[in-house]
């Protein structure tokens, strides 16, 4: 009797295992796609996906099955998150030097999107690592080539662009099933306060240098005018001499030829009239005397008078002292 007891409650309890069994296999054996998520159903090694949305039967044992989120993702560059949702700064990321040599924060976001299971799962092992490295790598590449004016103020639309441009092209290399959707700069700003308070003063400076330069040229556009006016004066003023020396030197040239005419007439009074004038300029005070011989008359002339005086009388001072002279 007892051992009929022992091998009824055996047969149930194995009853019960079978149960149990067969539950749990055909449990596991259906499975729920979702929107958001697609499913990679592997054979004996071999990857197919499952896009279908809603329930599907995969045979126990022998298929397994792996639920891909097929959502937009992202991931942030140069800043993470707390639990309370506070930002705070990962400086090992968002680090980066300028062509000009000068460091900026920058903290990018970038969004992606699972569009090939298959390769997501098994061409690498961490294929958010990969697209991580390979966007801060192109970030880091394309904020070196902009200074820190422009990625600071004008230029974060074309580095936005040319890093979206980079990591397109190198997740096309990579082939790891992901797409990129966009990346966008969260901030860019000066390190720390003391690169801050630097980097003020370095727009300070070139704000003063800007002013500096705009006053040297409201004085040269000021200067100009009065030195091309000044030019100009000076230049009339060499013409006008130039004009008073010509005409100077055609009245010499023409009081010469009217002294020659008159020398050819009168040669000796000619020359005795030059003497007395060129006697005149040197020694205006000179006074002629005319000694007759005899010791007892002297005749005075002023050198002076001989401007008021005529031809006649310069003929007879002139007469006068070639008289003396052949005396003596």
């Amino acid at each position: 009797m007892r051992t009929n007891q022992k091998g009824g409650a055996a047969r149930i309890a194995g009853i019960v295992m079978i149960v149990l069994f067969l539950l749990i296999t055909l449990g596991s054996s259906f499975y729920t796609i979702n929107e958001t998520e697609s499913a990679v159903i592997t054979t004996f090694g071999k990857a197919t996906l499952v896009e279908e949305k809603g329930l599907h039967f995969k045979i126990p044992f022998i298929q397994h099955l792996t639920k891909v989120d097929t959502t937009v993702k992202g991931i942030k560059i140069g800043y993470s998150e707390n639990t309370d949702g506070s930002a705070y700064s990962v400086e090992h990321e968002s680090l980066m030097i300028t062509s000009d040599y000068n460091f900026i924060d920058a903290d990018f976001y970038v969004s992606y999107q699972v569009t090939d299971p298959i390769k997501y799962l098994y061409e690498s092992d961490e294929p958010d690592m990969i697209l991580k490295n390979i966007a801060m790598s192109s970030i880091r590449s394309t904020v070196s080539a902009y200074t820190v004016d422009a990625a600071i103020t004008t230029g974060k639309t074309q580095i936005q662009s040319n890093v979206r441009a980079m990591i397109v092209a190198e997740l096309e290399k990579q082939d790891i099933g992901i797409t990129l959707v966009d990346t966008s700069i969260q901030d860019v700003e000066p390190p720390t306060e003391t690169i801050i308070e630097a980097f003020t003063a370095v727009e300070t400076a070139k704000q003063g240098k800007e002013s500096a330069i705009n006053e040297a040229n409201a004085y040269r556009n000021a200067q100009i005018p009065a030195a091309s006016a000044e030019a100009d004066r000076i230049v009339q003023e060499a013409e006008a001499q130039k004009t008073a020396r010509i005409n100077e030197a055609k009245g010499q040239v023409s009081r010469f030829n009217e002294e020659y005419e008159e020398y050819k007439n009168y040669p000796l009074i000619t020359k005795k009239r030059m003497f007395l004038e060129a006697m005149q300029d040197v020694l205006p005070n000179l006074k002629i005397v005319i000694d007759n011989g005899d010791g007892e008359v002297f005749k005075y002339y002023s050198v002076n008078d001989l401007d008021s005086g005529s031809t006649d009388e310069a003929a007879n001072i002139a007469n006068s002292i070639e008289s003396k002279e052949g005396a003596q």
